[in-house]
């Protein structure tokens, strides 16, 4: 993030002397991305944060993955994975199932109504989207409040932990990056202000208030991070809780985007996806599908034309409304589907006659694209309605 902001106390210049009342010396961490030459932020910590006194192997959630092979159009349903009884015992970190996943992007679905452990992602920025339910989110930078249509931006290494609120579960879909996350650049100003023709801007964007503190001791952070053979993780046990902040400064910290903040790009013939572009990856693209005015030209098909994204695997969750285009495929609510490269996709039939006239579709979506292929998870083969595929032919096989 380019928006710069400022919490609780920090010294007047960098790099400098920052003291309590008593005179004792804050800690100063530079955290930063790209070998400190990209985003950074400085927080003030009242100990050293880097006091470890353990470190445990830590085994990550199961992350294999399957080859979609034969290729195919999958849908999955996700609202199956999580059966109502599991809902008290899971977290928002350990019991994330995978469903898609490569090496640039892994996603993975959750329904939660147990607060995590402390947890750290050191290999890449993670976008938690809320499809119901509430959450607090504590991090080192201060506190989240999540809620329904919540994007919940975390940057690599952010120590933070969830705790979801109120009388309904959290129903969380995970986008891991191997790398970071940041708004379309066609979106910002060289200087990395947001553009008066992107369809959010500075003033959706959420983050922490205030510091949050703590004093416990001893504090176990499960850390994901890189190993030799992939994905691993650590229990590092810290000497004072990684709550310590007393104040911090820059350009990178979390944050919460309402997908409802999003101003839709409308036009009198279909527009192709990319004007719903939210957010970049290395290699990956996370777009949204809002309610809105669609086609109005006389002679108009509001419904997407059938489509070859010769380049990319389009994934599709299904998190609201009336999704027009997949009437009578069997997709609703907690569906995802996958579209990978090298098929022609688009509506259901029907669909195509029917949108004709109409002027607004109430859907609600996020799209990720890869520009590499991906694999199926574990929870992805656990909850594919196995029919999808065959749908536009009309056929069971």
């Amino acid at each position: 993030m380019a928006h710069y902001r400022r919490v609780g106390h920090v010294p007047p210049k960098r790099h400098t002397q920052h003291r309590d009342g008593e005179g004792r010396l804050y800690f100063e961490e530079l955290m930063g991305e790209e070998g400190f030459s990209s985003d950074s932020s400085l927080l003030y910590h009242r100990e050293i944060p880097s006091a470890i006194v353990d470190s445990q192997a830590w085994d990550v959630p199961d992350a294999t993955t399957t080859p979609n092979h034969p290729l195919r159009p999958r849908h999955l349903k996700l609202h199956e994975l999580f059966p109502k009884e599991t809902w008290d015992e899971t977290d928002v970190v350990t019991g994330r199932r995978v469903i898609l996943a490569n090496n640039d992007v892994r996603i993975s679905y959750v329904v939660s109504a147990q607060e995590s452990p402390l947890y750290r992602n050191a290999t890449g920025d993670e976008i938690v989207y809320i499809e119901s339910g509430t959450a607090t989110v504590e991090t080192v930078f201060g506190t989240l409040e999540a809620k329904q249509g919540d994007y919940v931006v975390i940057p690599t290494s952010t120590t933070h932990r969830w705790l979801p609120t109120g009388d309904e579960p959290l129903r969380a879909y995970a986008i891991e990056a191997t790398g970071h996350i940041a708004p379309p650049k066609r979106y910002l100003s060289r200087y990395g202000q947001f553009l008066e023709n992107a369809p959010y801007c500075e003033r959706d964007l959420h983050g922490p208030d205030e510091p949050l503190q703590s004093e416990e001791t001893d504090v176990d952070v499960l850390v994901k991070h890189r190993g030799s053979r992939g994905i691993t993780g650590t229990r590092m046990t810290y000497a004072r809780h990684p709550f310590d902040v007393v104040g911090w400064d820059g350009c990178l910290y979390p944050f919460t985007f309402s997908v409802h903040d999003f101003e839709p790009i409308t036009g009198r013939v279909h527009q192709p996806p990319p004007v719903h572009q939210v957010f970049e990856g290395h290699n990956f693209v996370v777009c949204n599908f809002v309610p809105r005015k669609v086609d109005y030209h006389p002679l108009s098909i509001p419904v997407p034309y059938y489509h070859s994204n010769v380049d990319s695997d389009e994934i599709m969750f299904y998190c609201g409304g009336d999704y027009e285009a997949r009437k009578g495929s069997g997709i609703g609510q907690g569906s995802v589907s996958v579209h990978p490269g090298g098929l022609a996709h688009g509506p259901q039939p029907g669909a195509y006659e029917r949108s004709i006239g109409a002027e607004f579709f109430d859907e609600l979506a996020v799209m990720v694209d890869t520009f590499h292929p991906l694999e199926l998870g574990e929870g992805g083969l656990a909850s594919e309605d196995e029919a999808y595929a065959w749908t536009w032919a009309r056929r069971q096989k």
